[in-house]
């Protein structure tokens, strides 16, 4: 079916999702990751999607343990801080508790595994689906998704930008490099227990690192402000209301497609380690087999510069569906709006769209920032009052133009 005069209304559409982020944002308890904010912001889309003539509208509690995302810095950080200490004693006990802050570090924040979750207190998140039925048979499936949850302040991107975010982070976690190979030099001259003599060149060594990487080691922790919330209006509410609006303007055009069926999927606890997708993944394993289905994850619609098709997630060791990503971006080119093949590279963290991949979902990511870290990214700057309705209402005619060609029955 062809869907041009919702394409059209883009502009419209995207004043109307502004307005909607901007009502969240101000009248919701904050949104971080098993909170009540989070909940309030489930039952709310709950009801908008009922209002549209969704159906099956469910909101699905899941258990998570989110302060351990970043909480793990400080397991990582005391791990640290004894592997220096044990420099000048052990080196060989330096080398095993260095080895395990970077295990820690690589499998908790690198690839997203609940290595340390039990450590941390439990929450209950909250995801939340509806379905938007088609009038006949279902022959085809496609499902918009978007986070609910606002992430944790980092304050060194706040006051020095993604570079200075960077920098600090490779400074404070590069002392722990500096001490394991010292630590084996030192047992290659040394020995693997006992003092370091004096008058060595590795004790001198060891003494002024300690000095300098201590401080910078403790300051790790300060790369997170758990006890503030940012407003996450572009990352994720712009996510959440791609699926909201599409169906919204179907709803009141009164169109219902013939054989596809379209369901929106907004998840939660995003920033706690794509939580809220994995949990939906696990219980929803292998439903989605019975008919072609793709799912379109977007996350932090924001520069129309770079609005972009990630063909890697997970800070790029996730492989994503092909098909599912040459869709959107042959939309985008029919419409002649500007969108670009890319990646989630390291450093960089992940999309919901990495769990719905690796849960065995065709799937895709779908990000309108640049990578690299933008000034608002996880700031108090990402509020209401800095969204960007052109990035906004292209991404919305994408999506519209998507959901047009994917009916057509276009790459399933």
């Amino acid at each position: 079916m062809k869907l041009q005069k919702l394409i059209d209304r883009k502009d419209a559409v995207g004043e109307w999702i502004i307005e909607d982020i901007t009502h969240i944002c101000k009248d919701f308890e904050k949104r971080d990751p098993g909170s009540k904010g989070e909940l309030q912001a489930a039952e709310y889309y709950a009801e908008l999607l009922k209002s549209y003539g969704c159906e099956d509208v469910k909101i699905e509690s899941f258990k998570e343990n989110p302060a351990s995302f970043m909480g793990w810095i400080y397991i990582a950080v005391a791990l640290g801080l004894v592997a220096i200490l044990e420099y000048f004693f052990a080196p060989v006990i330096s080398i095993i508790l260095i080895a395990l802050a970077l295990c820690i570090a690589l499998l908790q924040f690198g690839i997203y595994k609940k290595l340390v979750d039990f450590l941390f207190p439990e929450k209950i998140g909250h995801n939340v689906s509806a379905v938007y039925k088609p009038t006949g048979e279902v022959k085809r499936r496609i499902a918009f998704n978007g986070h609910l949850d606002a992430a944790w302040e980092w304050p060194v991107n706040y006051k020095f930008g993604g570079v200075g975010f960077e920098s600090h982070a490779i400074l404070g976690f590069g002392t722990l490099f500096f001490f394991l190979v010292i630590s084996i030099l030192r047992i290659v001259k040394h020995g693997a227990f006992g003092m370091v003599p004096d008058g060595s060149a590795l004790l001198k060594i060891g003494i002024w690192g300690a000095v300098i990487c201590v401080p910078l080691l403790i300051s790790a922790c300060f790369l997170w402000n758990e006890r503030r919330i940012v407003d996450g209006a572009n990352d994720n509410l712009t996510g959440c209301e791609m699926g909201v609006a599409l169906v919204k303007e179907l709803s009141e055009a009164g169109i219902r497609l013939e054989n596809t069926e379209i369901v929106v999927l907004l998840t939660g606890s995003e920033e706690a380690g794509l939580r809220g997708a994995k949990a939906w993944s696990e219980a929803h394993a292998g439903e989605w087999d019975d008919v072609p289905s793709f799912i379109y994850s977007y996350d932090t619609i924001h520069d129309p510069k770079q609005l972009m098709v990630n063909y890697r997630d997970l800070n790029g060791t996730v492989k994503v569906d092909k098909d599912v990503s040459d869709l959107f971006l042959e939309a985008a080119n029919e419409l002649g709006i500007f969108c670009k093949k890319g990646w989630v590279p390291p450093m960089g963290g992940a999309t919901d769209n990495a769990a719905f991949a690796q849960g065995g979902f065709r799937s895709t990511g779908i990000t309108g920032l640049n990578h690299k870290l933008e000034s608002y990214y996880h700031t108090r700057k990402d509020s209401y009052d800095n969204l960007n309705l052109r990035g906004i209402a292209d991404s919305y005619a994408v999506t519209v133009k998507t959901l047009e060609l994917f009916d057509e029955g276009a790459k399933q």
